[in-house]
């Protein structure tokens, strides 16, 4: 794999890192052990500032350049999943109920791969921000870094992040201007009816036949509300009710999820979701209430950034191997946040073959790491070359 000479010589330590990141598996905010594992390898490669406790755990290190310049952002997240873990490998979680079923051991190494390259050349003018990230999986880490004031304190101008994925070939770099990732909101409707016998249930009214009424029609939102040409998924995926065969119960509760591109969309399903949920009470003489939660907004590339982006790419991997407009993903990544305050972009890179993210199995591919640390060092060479 085309990689950076120096980058490849060093691939054993950061299989060796994030093997060990593995093992320590941590959750949300909750990241003390890795917090402080990626704080003493900063200061072994001497990056020129390391800030602490930004989002609790989070931590944003600088590399300063040769010669003036912007400061550009490269983002790694670090939390774990409550996943218990089936890999069998020889450095399998020590955390019971805790493992990295997602990858961000491999993120967190190739950004560290990037850093001590980036320490060690400094062929680049202006600075370098390394951003480690809590609660990318749960509490949107990015957005509290960016409460907190991260883009303006260090005075970062773009933010790139890379996320593995596993089943692409080996090296391949996925990425698309514009939306790339969803927006993810969930949504809980509580049924209240009047209970009784199942054998009459004329003296009722059934929250279980008002709930099957209500999940249907939300299903046409998709089909009649938006345009067929809008990408947008709406998933039912609890109904609760009930307690035994002859009993018509007093309640009943539905879930599940949203996931849009355009914000008018969300807009507009969020709206469609409560006139129907209403309607539909009414209709079938029950009420109801809606509890829509909008969670992480989409992943929006910026144009400009995303295309150079993927010539950077095209530099570490060739031209066959980066696709460049590849099909919007309907999960949700909190890297959005950094998005909505900055221009930049996100990639997919491919892990090949293997367990899929989320699964118990799922096992980071180590030759995955030196492809994406050589791509953040010439993806901030090439942006910010030295002036001689």
């Amino acid at each position: 794999m085309p990689v950076l000479n120096r980058i490849a010589d060093f691939a054993g330590d950061m299989t060796a890192w994030r093997q060990h990141l593995h093992t320590i598996p941590e959750l949300s905010f909750d990241c003390p052990k890795t917090s402080a594992f990626i704080k003493e390898r900063l200061e072994e490669f001497g990056v020129d500032e390391i800030h602490t406790g930004i989002a609790q755990t989070g931590i944003v290190a600088i590399i300063n350049g040769t010669g003036a310049g912007r400061t550009v952002g490269l983002r790694a997240d670090f939390d774990a999943l409550p996943i218990e873990e089936e890999t069998g490998v020889e450095y399998a979680s020590t955390h019971a109920g805790k493992m990295h079923a997602c990858g961000h051991d491999g993120h967190t190494a190739m950004l560290l791969g990037a850093a001590k390259y980036l320490v060690e050349t400094r062929n680049f003018a202006g600075r370098v921000a390394l951003i480690f990230q809590p609660a990318e999986e749960d509490g949107g880490g990015a957005q509290v870094m960016c409460a907190e004031g991260m883009m303006d304190r260090f005075d970062i101008a773009e933010v790139y992040g890379i996320h593995n994925m596993p089943g692409e070939e080996l090296g391949n770099f996925l990425t698309t201007p514009g939306p790339i990732m969803a927006a993810v909101d969930s949504f809980t409707i509580e049924i209240k009816g009047r209970g009784g016998h199942g054998a009459m249930p004329h003296e009722t009214a059934d929250p279980v036949v008002a709930a099957c009424g209500i999940v249907q029609a939300i299903q046409t939102i998709s089909s009649r509300n938006v345009h067929s040409g809008r990408e947008k998924v709406i998933s039912v995926t609890q109904i609760h009710t009930g307690s035994a065969s002859n009993v018509i119960p007093d309640s009943a509760m539905i879930n599940g999820t949203v996931r849009t591109f355009d914000k008018d969309v969300q807009t507009l399903i969020r709206k469609r979701m409560e006139e129907i949920v209403q309607g539909q009470a009414a209709s079938y003489g029950v009420t109801a209430e809606l509890d829509y939660e909008v969670g992480y907004p989409a992943t929006v590339n910026d144009d400009t950034a995303t295309g150079f982006a993927a010539s950077i790419a095209r530099e570490v991997v060739g031209d066959a191997k980066v696709n460049a407009e590849t099909p919007r993903v309907a999960g949700a990544e909190d890297f959005s946040y950094m998005l909505e305050e900055r221009p930049g972009a996100y990639l997919f890179l491919g892990a090949g073959p293997g367990a899929g993210l989320h699964h118990p199995k799922f096992n980071f591919n180590d030759e995955v790491a030196p492809i994406g640390a050589s791509f953040f060092v010439r993806l901030v060479e090439q942006m910010q070359p030295v002036v001689k």
